[in-house]
C-alpha cells in the first residue's frame, strides 16, 4: 500500500490516502469516509474508461450485484457514484492482503489452510448462487485474506444473473481471467454455478501445487488447454498432498460440468469434511483420468491474472452432454474401470505372447501409493514385488516412500522391485505454535496457517481479558499431526459492557475509546459550555458506568466553547464588591486595586455581551483617608 502523491476527495466525502492495487479496469484506494469517520476501500474506474458506457455499465452492475449480497465471506458495497466524470465504488476496507500476494510470497500453502480458504470462498459463492448471481471471475486476486483470519470474495465486476443473456463484451469474445476460466467460459457458451466451482478448483490447485494446472504463452493458448487438455494430478507438483484433498480438487476441475460438484455448497461441505479429518465424497482422481488423453506439454510462464476480453475458443463443446444422475455417473466410472482392466489384461497377454525378455521395461512411479495399489501397478507393468521394508517417515502409514530399483530405471520383464513403506509414526507431525495470551482471532489465524483445525471453549473462572487465549491443548512447542484439532480456552465475553467516562475527551479520540469498550458512536449534538473547551465531550447518553449490550451506540453532547454573558456594570463600587460581582457572572477580574479602592472604569464596559471566562480589567482610585483633629 503506497501513499498517494496528491489527495483527492470524491463527492465531497471520500478522501483517498493510499493506493492499494491496480487492476485491469480500475484502481483501488484506501480512503477516509469524512461523513461517517471510517476507513473504506474506493474502487475508481480509469478515466479513459469512464467515457466508455460499456465499462461504466459493468461498473454499475458490479455495485448492484455485490450490494444485494450480504454474507460474512463477501466484501460489502456501501455506495457508488460519479465525480467530475470519474466513476467509483465504495466498499468495506479489508485489513489484509489478496490471496495472490500470499501465493507470490509463500509459493504453496499447507493443505488444511488451503482447504479452509477454499471452503470460505465456496461459502461466499454458494450464497451468491442462491441469490441468482454467478461470479465468473474467481481467482486469487479476488480473494482477500484479512489479518483476523477471515476469507472474503470481492469484485463482482463481470457477474451475471443466472439464466440471463445480457453481455457486455464484443461479439466473439468473453470476459474473464484466462488462467481460471472454465471450459464453457472459454468456449463462450452458457455458464452456471458449476463454472465458479471449476474456477475455485483451479485456485485450490494453485494453492497446493504452487502453480495453476494450465499455462501457456497467451490467453488464447491457456483457454485452449482448459478446453482440450487433461490436467496433471496435484501430487505431480506436491507429493505430500493428501489424497482426499487432491480428489476434491480434481473433481472440481473436471472438464464436463456434470462431472463436477453439483453446487459450491457441495464442494464446501466436502472441504469441511477434509478439514475435520472425515472421509470425502470426491472419487479417486485416477479413476476419472485413467481413460483421459495424455497431458500435452505446456509452455511455462506466469499465470495470466488480469481480467480481460479473450476470444472465444471454438470447441470441442463440454456442456452439450446430458446431465448425468449420480447413478449413471457411478455406472460410467465402473465401466471405465472395467475397460482399464480389460486393456491391462490384453497388454499383459500380448507381452507374454511376444516373449520379450529384454530391458524394455521401466519401474513405474508408485511413490505415494498405498502398498496394495503399488503392488497392483508393479504387477500390471510386468514386474514382481520384491522385499517390503518398513521405514521411519513423516509420510502417512502404508504409503510407498521409495523403490529399488528407482522409479524410471530400465529393468527386465519379471524383475523384482523392492518397496520401502512408511511406518507412519511421524506422519505430518509439525510444531504447534504457542498462542497463549494472544487475542482469539489472531491465535486462530496463526494455527490455521500452520495447518491445524481450531476448537474454542470458554470459561468464566478467570480474570483474564475476554477473547484472550488463556490455555491451549496440545501445548505450544509440542508436535501434532497436521489437520488435528488444537483446543483454545478463552474467557467468555461479558453479557453487557460498561459505558466509559467520555466527559472532557476530545471528539477525535471518542471513537477509539468506544471501540475498545465494544461500543460505537451514536448521534452527536453540540452546545456551549462554560466548563468544557471547544470540541470536547460535555455528557453522554447512556451515562458513564451504565451497563449496555456490546455494540450499542452511545450518543454524545459536544461543547462549542464557553457561553456568552452580560458584563455587569461595577463602576462606583469598591473593588472588593466589584470583584465578587464580576466573577459571579462567569468572568475573570484583572486588576491590582486594594479592597477598599473605588472602581472608576472597566473594560469591557458594563452591559456588553462577552464569552464567559473573558477577562474584565478594573481601574480604581484610592479611597480618601479620614483624619480626626482635636
Amino acid at each position: 500500500m503506497e501513499p498517494v502523491d496528491q489527495s483527492r476527495v470524491f463527492s465531497e466525502r471520500y478522501e483517498i490516502t493510499h493506493l492499494i492495487a491496480r487492476g485491469g479496469m480500475a484502481q483501488v484506494y484506501r480512503a477516509n469516509d469524512l461523513l461517517l469517520d471510517r476507513v473504506v476501500a474506493l474502487k475508481v474506474l480509469f478515466p479513459e474508461l469512464s467515457v466508455d458506457q460499456t465499462f461504466v455499465e459493468r461498473f454499475r452492475r458490479e455495485a448492484q450485484a455485490a450490494a444485494k449480497l450480504s454474507h460474512p465471506n463477501i466484501v460489502p458495497v456501501f455506495d457508488w457514484g460519479e465525480d467530475n466524470g470519474t466513476y467509483f465504488i465504495v466498499m468495506e476496507f479489508v485489513d489484509g492482503e489478496p490471496l495472490s500476494a500470499t501465493l507470490r510470497r509463500e509459493g504453496t500453502l499447507p493443505p488444511v489452510h488451503a482447504a479452509s480458504i477454499a471452503a470460505g470462498v465456496a461459502a461466499a459463492l454458494s450464497y451468491a448462487h442462491r441469490h441468482g448471481v454467478v461470479h465468473r471471475d474467481v481467482k486469487p486476486g479476488n480473494v482477500l485474506l484479512a489479518t483476523d483470519g477471515a476469507v472474503k470474495v470481492t469484485d463482482f465486476g463481470i457477474a451475471r444473473a443466472i439464466n440471463t443473456e445480457e453481455g457486455l463484451t464484443q461479439a466473439g469474445s468473453v470476459m474473464g481471467t484466462a488462467t481460471y476460466f472454465s471450459p464453457e467460459q472459454a468456449e463462450g457458451v452458457g455458464v452456471d454455478a458449476r463454472s465458479d466451482v471449476y474456477s475455485l478448483g483451479i485456485v485450490l490447485f494453485e494453492m497446493l501445487a504452487g502453480r495453476p494446472p494450465f499455462q501457456g504463452d497467451s490467453p488464447v493458448a491457456v483457454a485452449s488447454k482448459h478446453v482440450r487438455d487433461q490436467p496433471q494430478l496435484v501430487r505431480e507438483f506436491a507429493t505430500d498432498t493428501p489424497a482426499a484433498l487432491e480428489a476434491i480438487t480434481m473433481m472440481a476441475i473436471a472438464k464436463a460440468p456434470s462431472d463436477r460438484y453439483d453446487s459450491a455448497e457441495d464442494m464446501r461441505a466436502d472441504l469441511q469434511r477434509f478439514v475435520e479429518g472425515k472421509g470425502v465424497l470426491a472419487p479417486d482422481p485416477l479413476i476419472l483420468l485413467s481413460a483421459a488423453s495424455a497431458v500435452n506439454a505446456t509452455t511455462t510462464m506466469d499465470a495470466i491474472n488480469n481480467t480481460q476480453a479473450v476470444p472465444i475458443f471454438p470447441g470441442p463443446r463440454t456442456d452439450i452432454r446430458p446431465r448425468k444422475s449420480k447413478r449413471s455417473k457411478k455406472i460410467w466410472i465402473i465401466g471405465v474401470i472395467a475397460l482399464v482392466v480389460v486393456l491391462l489384461a490384453g497388454l499383459g497377454a500380448y507381452a507374454a505372447f511376444s516373449g520379450s525378455s529384454g530391458s524394455n521395461l521401466t519401474v513405474p512411479n508408485v511413490v505415494g501409493m498405498t502398498e496394495s495399489k503399488a503392488a497392483t501397478a508393479i504387477q500390471n507393468a510386468g514386474l514382481k514385488v520384491g522385499t517390503i521394508n518398513k521405514v521411519a517417515s513423516d509420510k502417512p502409514a502404508n504409503q510407498v516412500v521409495s523403490t529399488n530399483p528407482g522409479v524410471g530405471l530400465p529393468v527386465n520383464k519379471g524383475a523384482s522391485v523392492d518397496l520401502s513403506i512408511s511406518d507412519g509414526k511421524g506422519a505430518h507431525q509439525v510444531l504447534v505454535p504457542n498462542v497463549t495470551n494472544q487475542d482469539l482471532p489472531g491465535a486462530e489465524a496463526t494455527l490455521q496457517a500452520a495447518g491445524f483445525t481450531v476448537k474454542v471453549v470458554t470459561t468464566t473462572s478467570s480474570s483474564a481479558k475476554p477473547n484472550t487465549v488463556i490455555s491451549q491443548t496440545p501445548a505450544g512447542g509440542s508436535k501434532a499431526a497436521k489437520g488435528s484439532i488444537v483446543t483454545l480456552t478463552t474467557v467468555a465475553a461479558p453479557q453487557t459492557v460498561a459505558v466509559p467516562d467520555l466527559v472532557g475527551q476530545p471528539t477525535s479520540s471518542v471513537g477509539a475509546t468506544l471501540s475498545t469498550a465494544q461500543l460505537s458512536i451514536g448521534s452527536q449534538t453540540t452546545q456551549c459550555d462554560n466548563t468544557q473547551p471547544n470540541s470536547t465531550v460535555i455528557s453522554s447518553s447512556p451515562a458513564a458506568g451504565a451497563q449496555v449490550q456490546p455494540g450499542s451506540a452511545v450518543n454524545i453532547v459536544v461543547s462549542t466553547g464557553p457561553c456568552s454573558a452580560t458584563v455587569p456594570n461595577v463602576i462606583g463600587l469598591t473593588y472588593s464588591s466589584a470583584r465578587g460581582i464580576v466573577t459571579g457572572a462567569g468572568f475573570v477580574v484583572s486588576s491590582s486595586c486594594a479592597s477598599s479602592d473605588t472602581v472608576t472604569s472597566q473594560s469591557p464596559s458594563g452591559f456588553q455581551s462577552a464569552p464567559a471566562g473573558t477577562s474584565v480589567t478594573l481601574t480604581c482610585a484610592a479611597s480618601p483617608t479620614t483624619t480626626t483633629t482635636s
